[in-house]
């Protein structure tokens, strides 16, 4: 027998169970009697052919269909909500949180001053920079919009705004000082390298300095760009970055190099899942990291 589509409301209480992890506070909080939520909860599962929750002594926990299922219970809850809002309190400013992946450096240096901009702007919208190395799911709903360094394989996320930016050097004005006097071209293998730290060591620009290098060792790791950028600061050597000079620029201070590092590029995409990106709260904060990025274009060689 082929399964009926699940309804909204029926959601709404797999989705009150998930998150309150019980069926009696659940039932509290949704003034139902815990007799009719267990019986509605039976029939969605019977319905889906899996069982959501394994019941406990203590409360109850998500089954592997059950973990699947939430993400999307979550989209349908934040859709509902955004509709309610637009229909019946259609002047209210946006009201929730928005969650940002994004690299480090563009963690410190656009999201972190955004914030202020949103508050200025949308008081009631709250954004949530997730700064980090590893790629969140999108599509599991770990994050709403995502900076990514690689374009995604995923057809269901969407690049709502991208960025191709030049690979240089930079260091402080003082190592830049102790450095041969041009007309003598820089070698890579006389500088001393800043680099990535594990559990990140195979991140791009490690590799490429080790193929380059022969018998590489970095002058100072760290797996946290801002200690690889005091480092820099404090002339502890070279630190290899794409040329975006935010208006927030963390760069602000250091000298670009002139050393040899070819025709490489970083991009940056703005991604969204295509859940996500028609919300009018997750639109806002997307459209503000697309002027970001419009700024950015102002950059020689940015694009």
């Amino acid at each position: 027998m082929a399964r009926e589509h699940l309804r909204w409301d029926d959601l709404q209480l797999f989705l009150s169970v998930a998150e309150s992890g019980s069926f009696s506070a659940a039932a509290r909080q949704l003034r139902l009697a815990q007799p009719t939520l267990s019986r509605r909860i039976a029939e969605l599962e019977e319905n889906v052919g899996e069982p959501l929750f394994q019941r406990q002594a203590q409360g109850c926990r998500l089954t592997a269909a059950g973990q699947r299922l939430l993400p999307s219970a979550r989209r349908m809850a934040e859709w509902a909500l955004e509709a309610d809002v637009a229909l019946s309190r259609p002047h209210e400013r946006l009201e929730g949180k928005v969650r940002v992946a994004a690299p480090p450096r563009m963690a410190f240096e656009l999201l972190a001053p955004l914030a202020a901009l949103l508050l200025q702007q949308q008081p009631g919208l709250r954004l949530e920079a997730l700064s980090g190395i590893e790629t969140l799911n999108l599509a599991r709903g770990e994050a709403d919009l995502a900076l990514r360094t690689s374009r995604p394989a995923d057809k269901e996320l969407l690049i709502l705004d991208q960025l191709s930016c030049p690979i240089v050097a930079y260091a402080s004005p003082a190592y830049a000082a102790r450095l041969p006097a041009p007309p003598e071209p820089l070698k890579l293998a006389q500088l001393d390298w800043i680099v990535w730290a594990p559990p990140y060591e195979e991140q791009q620009v490690n590799q490429a300095l080790a193929a380059a290098i022969p018998g590489f060792r970095p002058a100072f790791s760290s797996d946290d760009y801002l200690v690889q950028l005091a480092a820099c600061r404090a002339g502890a050597g070279v630190l290899v970055m794409a040329r975006a000079l935010h208006r927030h620029s963390a760069l602000d201070g250091l000298v670009e190099l002139p050393v040899p590092l070819g025709d490489h590029r970083g991009d940056l995409f703005l991604v969204s899942h295509q859940r996500s990106a028609g919300l009018p709260r997750v639109r806002h904060v997307a459209a503000l990291i697309s002027a970001e990025f419009e700024l950015l274009r102002q950059t020689p060689g940015v694009h």
